[in-house]
């Protein structure tokens, strides 16, 4: 392990430690990264610290009501120790930001080691799982409220415990909270049972032009801007988009383009046990886990299906 890999007893001494946290979520955050860092900085406040999340301008309307209480009112706030959460490597930054991070508290296998310190268990299937048991040795046990975002947290990293990477420590930990409190039947509405009409019409489009390679073994979806504008989705109805690949029966490699505005495309890359997502993402700068993981790049659409497809005949030949 690299030199600045740390225990979870060193983790939690580094943050007992401090007086002024800003706790850092990545680009296009999602409910690991926010619920999990949301879940910490309650904890530290609870603990006497000042905390703050760093104010991620993607944050989107469906996760703002969980974590605006601990953004801050203002964007000058200075930091004794700057925290990343869930956050692998440095190209995922979110918009604005380029202090140095003094702790890192990941589940990434392809995590970088780009901090002072760096406390990564690549065998979680969540951040939040990691974020439980710091919370619960520096409290002995978590709030209601922190319980509610760590079930989030959970639960939509691992697709509500249907994807590949829950395992029996999920379970056990998804048990835990709650028992702690989190209330996973109201929760699990709006993030898994409920969708706005425009999600369904784009998940409509979305089918409609899917591509199928290798005899349906490689599926790729598209979402482009004009797809966006034409049923009027917000961010909060792109969520999760990179799953509908892999419904199709016999897929082994999904793929999800979707196109972004600064010219780029985003990518994200799901797989069987067959293929390694990383190797393909890593292939444009790109990580995650091995069998999801994502990358961006600066082409168009079309341009960018080719280069993928190139790079699965190479890692998956």
């Amino acid at each position: 392990m690299p030199m600045n890999s740390i225990s979870l007893q060193a983790a939690v001494e580094l943050l007992l430690a401090g007086d002024r946290f800003l706790l850092v979520t990545h680009r296009n955050p999602d409910g690991d990264t926010l619920c999990s860092a949301a879940a910490l900085c309650s904890a530290l406040r609870r603990a006497g610290k000042t905390a703050f999340l760093y104010p991620n301008r993607q944050i989107t309307e469906k996760y703002l009501p969980y974590v605006n209480a601990y953004l801050p009112g203002e964007d000058s706030f200075t930091p004794d120790i700057t925290v990343a959460v869930d956050l692998a490597t440095e190209n995922m930054f979110p918009e604005g930001f380029q202090a140095p991070v003094e702790l890192c508290i990941d589940h990434h296998p392809t995590n970088s080691f780009y901090a002072v310190a760096t406390i990564v268990w690549p065998e979680k299937a969540s951040c939040g799982e990691v974020i439980l048991k710091i919370i619960e040795k520096m409290h002995k046990k978590i709030t209601r409220e922190e319980a509610d975002l760590l079930y989030i947290a959970l639960s939509t990293d691992c697709g509500c415990f249907q994807y590949a990477n829950t395992n029996a420590d999920t379970f056990l930990a998804a048990a835990k909270l709650i028992q702690y409190g989190a209330d996973n039947a109201h929760l699990n509405l709006p993030f898994f049972r409920k969708v706005s009409k425009a999600r369904i019409i784009l998940e409509g489009m979305i089918y409609d032009g899917m591509c199928f390679h290798r005899g349906g073994k490689v599926v790729i979806a598209t979402v482009t801007r004009e797809m966006l504008a034409a049923c009027q989705a917000t961010e909060d109805d792109c969520d999760d988009l990179a799953a509908l690949p892999g419904r199709v029966q016999g897929e082994v490699v999904g793929i999800t383009i979707r196109e972004m505005e600064d010219g780029f495309c985003k990518i994200s890359v799901r797989t069987t046990e067959e293929v390694s997502a990383i190797d393909i993402c890593r292939a444009f700068g790109g990580g995650g886990h091995e069998m999801a993981a994502g990358c961006r790049i600066s082409a168009p659409v079309q341009r960018a299906k080719e280069l993928l497809l190139d790079v699965v005949d190479e890692v998956w030949p």
